[in-house]
């Protein structure tokens, strides 16, 4: 299936989607921080793939060549962006520059993968492309840098901390994003599954029992005891992306949601309809009340603490937006109620 004129609202998770609409928000900001990374990073980074890598082209890796223009038809990108293959012994990819992003996928990445999980790890980094999160990462990213400046302060330390770990909690969410986007790109939730397995330790996906590894993700939500996940707490806050085990537990309750099958029909959200300024208090209310529902799924004690902070986040957010744009409600209703 291709899918023309995709939004990457169709496959974005709803708290990446809030991030990134209360950034898109700022005006200017993303335009001017965009040309001082792009020149300063963007170029070099640009020269020293050109220059120590592989790019991949017809007469270079064919096959990857093959799976880069498959998966740019797929989300309907045209500017397809090149790839690199560097020589590492990690199974490594990234997406790399905001004008002209380009992806980097490693040695140890392409000799264990098969062609067709290749193709889903092409697609995951082909979405991160789509979503723009290179732009928006490195604005947060450099909102950090700032903040360097003034961390002598305890205050300022604090509030520091806070910002990294709002940038990883949003990168971790943006990751299982682009995972969603890998599958669009192979329609095989099998092959996403069995590049999941590699990523995680599989030597051999066959040797891997599917239920047993899915269950692992389930005895780590079902924590009980709050030292577990005071312990969770403290591993995960620093991390960018997320644990591969639950990570790949969450692609899979996506394919078995309305969602994924209607956009293999047809219906999905496109670009020409996309409207910032209005969604955004959607997409803000979304990204809360999906904190809600997994806390209130979740046996784990120290979720359920904080069960209620997706209401009163959905609730706050839904206020300020109409405060401030009185007009999109008509003067009625002020969007202070829950998404649901």
């Amino acid at each position: 299936m291709r899918f023309p004129g995709i939004s990457p609202r169709a496959y974005e998770h709803p708290v990446d989607r809030g991030a990134l609409a209360t950034l898109r928000m700022v005006p200017g900001f993303a335009q001017a921080l965009k040309a001082v990374a792009g020149f300063y990073s963007e170029r070099g980074e640009r020269l020293m793939a050109l220059a120590s890598a592989i790019r991949v082209g017809p007469r270079q890796y064919p096959e990857l060549d093959r799976l880069r223009h498959d998966c740019a038809e797929v989300l309907d990108i045209t500017q397809v962006p090149n790839i690199f293959v560097s020589r590492s012994p990690e199974a490594i990819a990234m997406t790399i520059g905001m004008d002209e992003p380009f992806i980097v996928l490693s040695t140890g990445l392409v000799e264990l993968m098969s062609i067709e999980e290749l193709r889903f790890v092409i697609g995951h980094e082909m979405g991160h492309v789509l979503s723009g999160h290179a732009v928006y990462r490195t604005m947060l990213l450099r909102l950090i840098g700032l903040q360097l400046s003034m961390s002598w302060t305890p205050v300022s330390a604090l509030g520091l901390r806070a910002i990294i770990a709002a940038l990883n909690e949003w990168y971790r969410k943006a990751e299982l994003s682009c995972d969603r986007a890998g599958l669009l790109c192979g329609q095989d939730a099998s092959v996403a599954l069995r590049a999941q397995i590699l990523v995680a330790g599989g030597i051999d996906p066959a040797k891997v029992d599917i239920p047993s590894f899915l269950q692992q993700a389930t005895e780590y939500e079902s924590v009980d005891d709050i030292r577990d996940s005071l312990l969770k707490l403290r591993y995960v806050h620093g991390m960018s992306h997320p644990l591969a085990v639950v990570r790949a537990a969450q692609l899979q309750k996506w394919v078995a949601s309305e969602d994924y099958r209607a956009i293999l029909t047809g219906d999905y959200p496109r670009r020409d309809d996309d409207r910032p300024a209005s969604t955004w208090t959607d997409d803000v209310k979304s990204a809360a009340q999906s904190y809600k529902d997994s806390f209130a799924a979740s046996t784990d004690p120290l979720a359920k603490v904080f069960s209620d902070v997706g209401e009163a986040v959905s609730g706050a957010a839904g206020k300020v937006w109409s405060k401030f744009n009185p007009r999109e409600n008509g003067g009625g209703d002020d969007g202070g109620g829950t998404a649901g």
